[in-house]
């Protein structure tokens, strides 16, 4: 739960979670969507059910537990950038496990976040995504407050690589994970079987590198309200391209095609508070 100061010294209370924004969003773009993941019996929880429901994603697979729900204590600076401050500890937002992680395989599995950091959680779902024959896209999205120690996270991050197709990261996740340059890291990626990597670069937009080459989308203009969800929605319309187009088309135009709405639906999340991606009919109305 994402706990946003807004006007007055008030808070607001957000569902949140970096896969959990990705799958209302990906839901919202009319795709099956099945979230996996701990949801606490709490009010907390019921919170993320209904909104999880309401935007038409399957819990199916979810581990239901009294374990309270992680909190991400927000701070919005003058630009509207958020950072964050967790309460993590024996929470059920990470408490994976093999006897509750399904043996169901998908099309595409989404992962990332403080799911892929934490142990014991991590080493399990690591595990668990190794049997799987699903296209995967990664998004690290690095919480330095959570781990400050830059080698323990970049071990963590570079493990994962191993297993996805598609890395999603932003710039500020590759400065201060890596002394190397953003090119060296990705040309090392793509050399290790990364089909392609998608950097946001916030009000400048985002690229996608491949061993093609090298796009350039612009970011969307709009009035920012906060930055909260945007790179989680921009890692579910890859996903929806790589459904669309297949891993193999997503090259050249069709790339283009996805960064561009990508950074159009980035914007609309932008716009309004919190982690609240547009519809499918909203986004297709915008472009």
């Amino acid at each position: 739960m994402d706990l946003i100061p807004v006007s007055g010294g008030a808070t607001s209370e957000m569902v949140g979670g970096g896969p959990c924004n990705s799958a209302k969003a990906l839901a919202r773009m009319g795709f099956s969507t099945t979230f996996i993941g701990g949801i606490s019996s709490d009010n907390y929880g019921m919170a993320i059910e209904r909104d999880l429901s309401d935007s038409g994603v399957s819990l199916d697979l979810v581990h239901r537990s009294d374990l309270p729900t992680a909190l991400a204590i927000a701070t919005i600076n003058e630009a509207g950038l958020a950072s964050y401050d967790f309460k993590l500890e024996s929470t059920v937002s990470f408490n994976f496990h093999s006897s509750w992680l399904p043996e169901q395989d998908a099309r595409v599995i989404h992962i990332g976040s403080v799911a892929t950091l934490l142990e014991p959680g991590a080493s399990e779902l690591h595990k668990w995504l190794s049997d799987k024959s699903a296209t995967v896209v990664f998004d690290p999205n690095v919480r330095p407050s959570i781990q400050s120690d830059k080698k323990i996270y970049r071990n963590s991050v570079e493990r994962w690589i191993e297993l996805a197709k598609i890395v999603k990261l932003s710039e500020d996740d590759f400065s201060w994970l890596y002394a190397h340059s953003e090119s060296d890291v990705i040309a090392n990626w793509l050399s290790r079987g990364i089909e392609i990597v998608v950097v946001t670069r916030a009000e400048r937009g985002l690229s996608a590198f491949t061993r093609d080459g090298r796009i350039d989308c612009p970011a969307a203009k709009v009035e920012l309200v906060d930055s909260v969800g945007a790179g989680d929605t921009i890692g579910a319309v890859i996903v929806e391209g790589l459904l669309k187009y297949g891993l193999a088309g997503l090259k050249a135009d069709a790339l283009k095609r996805v960064l561009e709405r990508a950074a159009k639906a980035a914007g609309i999340t932008c716009s309004r508070a919190g982690a609240n991606p547009p519809w499918k009919e909203e986004l297709d109305l915008a472009l």
